[in-house]
């Protein structure tokens, strides 16, 4: 795909957001799965449209719903969007249940606000999608800085929506290096991603996409779709929203959420997982939540919805229906 068709598609995604007529065409395939989010404007506070919904400051959060049955509810990592649980949607979905995932704000198709962009406004946006769609006995699925989230919707608003969780690869407790967490990455780590977005955020992501799906390991076999993808859908968040968001996934501690979660959780990690470690992250937060249970992927990488995404869907399945 050549530099001036990426530039077209990505554009043309830009125009579906705020509702602009006249789509280039091509765009309909990377819109696959629902139509154009509609702006501020189309749609009261917390009331959903087709496909999205507009929170209290005006942000609109794009989001899929397929399906029907129990509620499968997938937050997605940094610095992707909701198409990132496809893999895990279409199995889900095709066995009987309903699956959402949406797009985190200034991620994917939703609005690029330069306020907000942290954790807390994450789990309140989640809270005003599940409120909106009167979600009940839902499973919260994160990946990643979605397993953050997932863990502070649970710690600011609670589990009445909220029947059992899945943390994959997620960076809780807290990823930063500090006096109470010894074990955490230095901060020169954050500061080095910091400065790869602003300098040349298309060529940083094009990079990430080798250590986050293993492809620097031998023997790996990732194909070049898979790391385009993710650089599109990175290239596809707000650099702004990007930016901020790398303090959310890094030095925000979730311990105290961890703490409130009493359902049943799923801690699933990647034994050379080289973007989360896992002795500081799944390790821990399985030890402080209260009714976990820890199962590693020998030599699974951080990107491992893809990677192992048959095996994960079937401990996914499985987990649900336990």
């Amino acid at each position: 795909m050549s530099r001036k068709i990426e530039a077209e598609e990505i554009t043309s995604r830009r125009k579906l957001l705020v509702g602009v007529a006249g789509v280039a065409a091509g765009a309909g395939l990377l819109a696959t799965g629902g139509a154009a989010a509609k702006p501020a404007s189309a749609a009261a506070a917390g009331k959903p449209s087709v496909n999205s919904i507009t929170v209290k400051d005006g942000t609109v959060i794009h989001f899929k719903d397929w399906g029907t049955g129990t509620p499968v509810v997938f937050s997605h990592g940094w610095p992707l969007q909701g198409d990132a649980w496809e893999d895990q949607m279409m199995f889900l979905a095709s066995h009987g249940y309903r699956v959402i995932a949406h797009d985190r704000r200034g991620h994917g198709l939703s609005s690029q606000p330069w306020q907000g962009n942290d954790m807390d406004t994450y789990a309140d946006d989640l809270a005003t999608l599940l409120d909106a769609l009167d979600i009940k006995g839902a499973t919260l699925v994160g990946h990643s800085t979605g397993g953050g989230e997932v863990a502070r919707y649970i710690g600011r608003h609670g589990e009445k929506r909220v029947a059992k969780a899945v943390l994959v690869g997620a960076v809780p407790p807290q990823m930063v290096q500090s006096p109470s967490n010894p074990g955490g990455l230095p901060m020169s780590v954050f500061d080095g991603i910091r400065a790869g977005v602003l300098a040349d955020r298309s060529q940083f992501f094009k990079d990430l996409s080798g250590p986050f799906y293993g492809a620097n390991r031998p023997g790996n076999k990732v194909s070049q779709g898979q790391r385009d993808t993710f650089w599109l859908q990175g290239m596809q968040c707000g650099i702004k929203n990007a930016y901020d968001c790398i303090k959310q996934f890094s030095e925000v501690d979730y311990t105290a959420d961890l703490k409130k979660i009493t359902v049943p959780t799923l801690v699933v990690h990647g034994s050379d997982d080289q973007i989360v470690p896992i002795d500081a992250s799944g390790k821990a937060s399985a030890r402080i939540i209260k009714h976990a249970k820890l199962v590693i992927y020998e030599g699974a990488p951080h990107g491992l919805p893809t990677t192992h995404k048959d095996r994960l869907n079937e401990d996914l399945l499985a987990f649900i229906k336990s």
